[in-house]
């Protein structure tokens, strides 16, 4: 293995590890306020070369957004906001040394590009997000698709407009789980991803593919083994959204386990089968393998690294955890705080002010949640949601139910904020007028 990367004697090294929402956040604020200043060397490790907002994926997934006018080049976003970014899978931890063990990564022709190596470091921020959790079932690995990468979407993507052309071209009938799509799990993820479909099929149809009634022969089955869709959230939002998807001809199963994964179709516990000629895989979810034994450091069931209210791990305070690979406490509902993305948008700006408390000798702050509530967007069709926090939800007896225009707009803000967190308000509003310039001139469903 390669020798630690050098760093200037005396500057304090921060390295961040992982690229999502919380981690890029991260590295870009430290970047622009210590690294920026000489105070402090930034880096961030990550496996991908560019930057996707995971509450877009089921977007990519469908074809409904252009990822090529919303991805973040890592090595710009280094080079613009002075924080240095390495390539690689974290596979490792040395506590005693103080550096993280990052594997080799291989170009698409199995080529080396960067070798194995170690990386210093005297602050550690672990942001490596969570996966699905498929609890063993049969078949998925082989089966189904998942939607935890923009690889992962563009995978989807590929075979789903590849199953409308082959629909379209053949002379036989279609076969029972020819253009049916089956979502496991209705999470976020799969609620979303079912509304999203329902608008984009029927778009592809309608550039030639004229063999194809979407209203006959499309079909989007959304299964869910808990007793409503949205297990987590207010019940009166999954009410809604069920009605709502249903509207929408989405064939809704809950309290339905699967029991596996076929060829081609889904298999319930109590034996039923139905026809899917694509199975998404969303239920569920977990941390990195490779947390659940970090060089002793504490984790819980499902991978994720129990940290303290300073977000500090349990058994090593130079090593932080934020986002959904974190076991973060909410003392407020006696429980944990929720795997969202408002919560590693909060905890990753919580951490600015706790490493800059750290370079001055001063005594860490606990992390406190704050819940604004949850958004579901049924693509063009509607959102919905729920505010929390605010004066006029506390009228409300805690929680306002919202729905419509109003949430479509707040759905919206999310992202906005997000790349206002990375890019800053000028970059923001010119990239946003490009963006509307270009989708008056382009298809809005991407067809390839």
């Amino acid at each position: 293995m390669a020798s630690p990367l050098n760093t200037p004697p005396g500057l304090h090294r921060i390295v961040v590890v992982g690229g999502g929402a919380g981690g890029l956040e991260l590295a870009t604020k430290l970047g622009n306020s210590l690294g920026r200043r000489g105070r402090a060397s930034v880096t961030l490790i990550e496996r991908n070369r560019a930057h996707v907002w995971k509450p877009k994926l089921h977007e990519i997934a469908a074809g409904s957004m252009d990822i090529d006018a919303h991805d973040v080049d890592y090595l710009a976003q280094a080079h613009w906001h002075h924080f240095k970014y390495r390539v690689g899978d974290m596979v490792g931890l040395d506590r005693a040394q103080r550096e993280v063990l990052v594997a080799a990564s291989y170009d698409a022709e199995d080529r080396l590009v960067t070798p194995q190596r170690r990386i210093g470091y005297e602050t550690l921020v672990i942001s490596v997000g969570s996966q699905s959790n498929d609890f063993g079932t049969p078949g998925v690995a082989e089966h189904a698709l998942k939607l935890e990468s923009s690889e992962g979407a563009r995978r989807f993507h590929r075979r789903l407009v590849n199953a409308a052309i082959r629909a379209n071209a053949q002379a036989e009938a279609l076969r029972p789980h020819q253009l049916q799509v089956a979502i496991i799990g209705a999470g976020a993820t799969g609620v979303e991803l079912s509304a999203e479909l329902h608008r984009t099929m029927r778009q592809l149809a309608s550039y030639g593919l004229e063999r194809i009634d979407p209203d006959r022969h499309v079909g989007v089955h959304l299964i869910e083994a808990s007793p409503r869709v949205l297990p987590a959230l207010p019940e009166r939002m999954s009410q809604s959204t069920q009605r709502l998807l249903e509207q929408l001809g989405v064939k809704v199963y809950t309290s339905s386990k699967v029991s596996a994964v076929l060829a081609e179709g889904v298999r319930f516990s109590d034996g039923r089968e139905i026809g899917a000629e694509l199975v998404v895989w969303a239920a569920g979810i977990k941390a990195a393998d490779f947390l659940k034994e970090l060089d002793g450091l504490q984790s819980n069931r499902i991978n994720q690294l129990v940290v303290k209210p300073t977000l500090q791990t349990t058994r090593d305070d130079n090593v932080f955890a934020i986002g959904d690979c974190a076991e973060c406490a909410w003392p407020e509902k006696n429980g944990f705080v929720p795997p969202r993305a408002q919560a590693a948008h909060q905890q990753a700006s919580h951490m600015v002010g706790q490493i800059k408390r750290r370079l001055a000798g001063q005594p860490l702050i606990s992390y406190r949640y704050r819940d604004f509530g949850s958004l579901v967007s049924l693509g063009e069709f509607s959102t919905v949601g729920n505010m929390m926090g605010g004066a006029l939800s506390e009228k409300f007896g805690g929680s306002l139910m919202i729905e419509g225009a109003f949430a479509r707009m707040m759905y919206l803000s999310l992202y906005k904020m997000h790349e206002l967190a990375l890019h800053g308000a000028p970059k923001v509003a010119l990239n946003t007028l490009a963006r509307l310039i270009t989708r008056r001139t382009e298809s809005h469903v991407k067809l390839h």
